[in-house]
């Protein structure tokens, strides 16, 4: 049987002695070498081997982002485990039920900030390895401790990998709809996607380790794991990490990465913090002249933390065209990326060459794309989609059919081969009139205007469509009276250019933000379209029957 091609042992070999792990504490940084995280991985597989487990039993790991998470995932691999990642912000009954869902058989407890609550859905006699505690996070009193467990342990020896057809990791969806899915991968997926950055590299990784990654959009999130960890493991450099939320910025800054991944809110929260110190009008003004341009540029550039970056790329939810043309300007060119879980993130790319306004690109290598006639659905073949859902045959039959994804977006392909989305397919609302709403394309429009941080159009029953916003820092600066106009112009404008059956009828700025807490956002951001329509139901007549088309909450 084929074993997978763990390259991970090639790096530790020739960059031993080269930092791998990049941990930042207050004003230092902890470094970890390809060797170091080496013997740590070899002796933490010895000491799983120990638990008694069967083989391939499967591993589940929650933590944020961090250098013990890397190494427990590089453990798990070395030892003949399935790693099952989960995101770290869940409840006690999220946790218990994934664990279940996932058949998990020991449990890696990280950095955290909400374990007293989520403890409570961990069975009392799972086995649980906590990685060493972080200031400010929760302190895990259950189980072994991470020095103490690897010290007990001799490192493994040679270059244990799995088999092509052994499963790598199963992979919850954070889901903005019902149950989580758990998407299993297999080692043949993980080894099919070297492809894209083999023939068309929108990544622009060095192919000799010159590479420096920073890591902190979720690592359970197949995205992260397939952009940053598997490929770093795989071609060589540096992974550093954000310490928090307070010192991103700033580590950001300190790393000057090579390759920087972000969500489209990330983008949008860049552009909000270049503009709350430099106006739009000023900054138009100082791009304007020639040398000045170049300076200022450089300045925005490092402060950011991106003036090293050979590739920008945006993923995970649309980037609006205005978003990446207005960091065009500051010479920061994004690539757009469209994928997901059951695909290996991997789907299509869109380079920053090309002048396709809308689309999110061309097929990746090895991926092939059609639009299914009668309901508009994107569906997509590759050797890295997954292999099904884990122990769910009918739901996995729904969205693979004879080898193709059925990826819930509805889109359409131009002449060339460039793909537009256009929806989802469960997105689609009809309105009182019976009229069916695809609100993308007109959130699309809405969220160009810089006074809108987040926004999530409903209407379920009602006469018209109404669009939910949430104001960003610049939104809410503005005085009721600015803010009014800026968003009633917006609106008016959206509305010239829709059909009378989907013209928004009121926009209502809502008084908290969403968020992963309140339940309306996923873990990678996405607005749970249902949750913000149950939230606000009971209001939706009133406000569409308001005199004014702003209202407030």
């Amino acid at each position: 049987m084929e074993k997978f091609d763990f390259r991970f042992y090639k790096w530790e070999k020739e960059l031993a002695n080269k930092p791998f792990l990049r941990q930042p504490i207050g004003d230092t940084w902890q470094e970890y070498t390809w060797g170091e995280v080496g013997q740590m991985a070899r002796k933490l597989a010895t000491g799983l081997q120990s638990l008694g487990l069967q083989p391939k039993a499967h591993i589940g790991l929650v933590s944020k982002n961090c250098s013990e998470w890397i190494i427990a995932d590089i453990a798990i691999m070395m030892a003949g485990f399935v790693s099952v990642p989960f995101f770290p912000t869940l409840t006690s009954k999220q946790i218990n039920q994934v664990l279940r869902l996932g058949d998990v058989d020991a449990l890696f407890v990280g950095k955290l900030e909400v374990w007293d609550e989520m403890k409570k859905g961990v069975p009392d006699d799972m086995p649980i390895i906590s990685f060493p505690q972080y200031e400010n996070h929760s302190k895990v009193e259950r189980g072994e401790k991470w020095d103490d467990f690897i010290n007990r342990f001799e490192p493994m020896q040679g270059t244990p990998s799995g088999a092509m057809n052994d499963t790598w990791t199963i992979v919850f969806t954070s889901g903005t709809t019902g149950t989580p899915k758990g998407v299993v991968h297999d080692y043949a997926i993980l080894d099919s996607t070297k492809v894209v950055t083999e023939e068309s590299n929108p990544l622009d990784v060095s192919l000799t380790g010159d590479n420096r990654f920073f890591s902190y959009l979720p690592l359970n999130h197949i995205a992260e794991r397939i952009v940053v960890e598997a490929t770093c493991m795989r071609y060589g450099g540096t992974i550093s990490f954000a310490e928090s939320l307070a010192t991103f910025g700033k580590n950001l800054s300190d790393v000057q990465p090579t390759i920087f991944f972000a969500v489209p809110r990330i983008w949008t929260k860049f552009q909000l913090g270049i503009l709350s110190k430099m106006p739009q009008k000023k900054l138009d003004t100082m791009l304007k002249i020639p040398f000045v341009s170049g300076m200022v540029k450089k300045k925005i550039r490092k402060g950011l933390g991106l003036n090293e970056v050979r590739a920008c790329v945006s993923g995970a939810a649309m980037l609006s065209e205005g978003l990446k043309q207005w960091f065009k300007k500051l010479d920061i060119q994004i690539t757009n990326g469209y994928g997901m879980t059951e695909n290996s993130a991997l789907c299509t790319t869109l380079f920053p060459w090309e002048d396709k306004p809308g689309s999110v690109g061309k097929a990746q290598p090895g991926a092939s794309l059609k639009i299914d006639p009668d309901t508009n659905e994107i569906m997509m073949k590759a050797p890295y989609v997954m292999r099904g859902y884990y122990k769910d045959p009918q739901k996995t039959a729904e969205v693979l059919e004879d080898g193709w994804l059925r990826t819930g977006d509805q889109g359409r392909l131009d002449d060339e081969g460039f793909l537009y989305i256009t929806g989802r397919v469960k997105d689609t609302f009809k309105t009182a009139k019976g009229e069916f709403i695809v609100p993308t394309p007109m959130e699309g429009v809405l969220e160009q205007n810089s006074d809108i941080e987040q926004i999530c159009i409903v209407g379920l029953g009602c006469p018209q469509p109404i669009a939910m916003v949430v104001l960003s820092e610049m939104g809410l600066a503005k005085s009721k009276d600015d803010l009014t106009k800026s968003l009633d112009k917006t609106l008016s404008d959206l509305n010239k250019t829709l059909e009378s059956y989907q013209k928004i009828s009121t926009i209502v700025v809502v008084k908290d933000a969403w968020s992963v807490e309140n339940g309306c956002l996923t873990p990678t951001l996405k607005v749970k379209r249902n949750m913000v329509n149950q939230q606000y139901q009971d209001h939706l007549e009133a406000w569409h029957a308001a005199a004014d088309t702003i209202v407030w909450e």
